[in-house]
C-alpha cells in the first residue's frame, strides 16, 4: 500500500518566543511563519508581541515595528503601503491579502498567524519565488498588439469602449488570487492561473487590440485555460475586489463562439 507523508524538512516546528517589550501594556501577539535556506533547518513558527501603543494599526505597520524593534533578521517585501504595488502580499489568519490593507483590529481574536503565500516555494520567511507566477503573466504578452498604422495622436476609445476595461486593469498582480485556487496548486506548471487570465481577458476585449485571434489560439490548451473549475477562492480573496473566475468564463464564452 502506497503511504504518502509530507517530506521532513516541510514541516516546521515551535520556534522562538520573543520577550514582549518591556513597560507595554497593549500588546499583540504574532505567529510568524520564519525558514532560512541556509541554516538547513525546517520552518520554524515564531512569537512576537507588538506594542500596540506604538505602531500603526496595519499588519504591515506590525511587521516594520517587529523588524525594527525586536528581530532585525525578519525578511518580508513590502513597498507602498497603499495597497497599489501588491508586494506584501501574504497569508494572514488562513486568507491570503495584502498586509498594508488588512488592519490589526479586524483580524479575529487572538494570535495573529502569518505565513507566506501558498503553494509557491519560499527564498526566505515570508518571501515566495513567483518567478512562475510572473513568466506566466509574461507569455500572455500584456501589452497592445496592432496591425494597422500608429496614428497621429493616441489610439482612441469610446467612453463604452473603455468601461469594458473596468474590473480588469486594476489588477495589481499581488498573486494572491493564483496562489489560493486549488487548480493551480494541481497544475501550475501549466494551468496559468487566475490573475494571468483576467490579464489576457484585459487585452481579448480592448478594443484597441488587433490580434484576438491569435491571443485565444495562444489560451487554446486543456490546461492553459480549462483547468479553472469555478472554485471561487479567486474572488473571494483578491484584495482588489476583482472577479478573475468571471473573466475566465468569458474567456470560454470567446472560445465557443470562434468555433460555432
Amino acid at each position: 500500500m502506497a503511504q504518502f507523508t509530507l517530506p521532513k524538512n516541510s514541516k516546521y516546528t515551535e520556534g522562538k518566543s520573543w520577550p514582549k517589550p518591556a513597560g507595554a501594556t497593549n500588546l499583540q501577539e504574532f505567529r510568524i511563519y520564519r525558514w532560512n535556506p541556509d541554516d538547513g533547518a525546517n520552518p520554524r513558527i515564531d512569537t512576537y508581541y507588538v506594542d500596540r501603543d506604538d505602531c500603526g494599526p496595519m499588519v504591515l505597520d506590525a511587521l516594520i515595528w517587529i523588524k525594527n524593534n525586536v528581530d532585525s533578521t525578519l525578511v518580508f517585501r513590502r513597498s507602498c503601503r497603499e495597497g497599489i504595488c501588491g508586494s506584501c502580499a501574504m497569508n494572514i489568519m488562513g486568507g491570503n491579502t495584502l498586509a498594508c490593507t488588512l488592519g490589526i483590529d479586524d483580524c479575529d481574536g487572538g494570535a495573529i498567524k502569518i505565513y507566506p503565500l501558498p503553494h509557491m516555494p519560499v527564498l526566505k520567511d515570508l518571501v515566495p519565488d513567483l518567478t512562475s507566477f510572473f513568466a506566466q503573466h509574461a507569455s500572455i504578452e500584456p501589452w497592445l498588439h496592432t496591425q494597422t498604422a500608429e496614428p497621429e495622436t493616441e489610439w482612441r476609445q469610446t467612453p463604452e469602449e473603455r468601461q469594458q476595461l473596468d474590473g480588469l486593469y486594476e489588477c495589481i498582480l499581488c498573486a494572491c488570487c493564483t496562489t489560493s485556487c486549488p487548480s493551480y496548486w494541481w497544475n501550475g506548471d501549466r494551468f496559468l492561473g487566475p490573475a494571468a487570465l483576467l490579464q489576457a481577458y484585459r487585452w481579448l476585449i480592448d478594443s484597441r487590440d488587433e490580434s484576438t485571434g491569435e491571443r485565444l489560439d495562444n489560451l487554446h490548451d486543456p490546461f492553459r485555460l480549462y483547468r479553472c473549475h469555478t472554485i471561487m477562492n479567486c474572488a473571494n480573496t483578491c484584495p482588489k475586489g476583482l472577479n478573475p473566475a468571471k473573466a475566465i468564463a468569458e474567456i470560454k464564452k470567446m472560445m465557443i463562439a470562434r468555433v460555432v
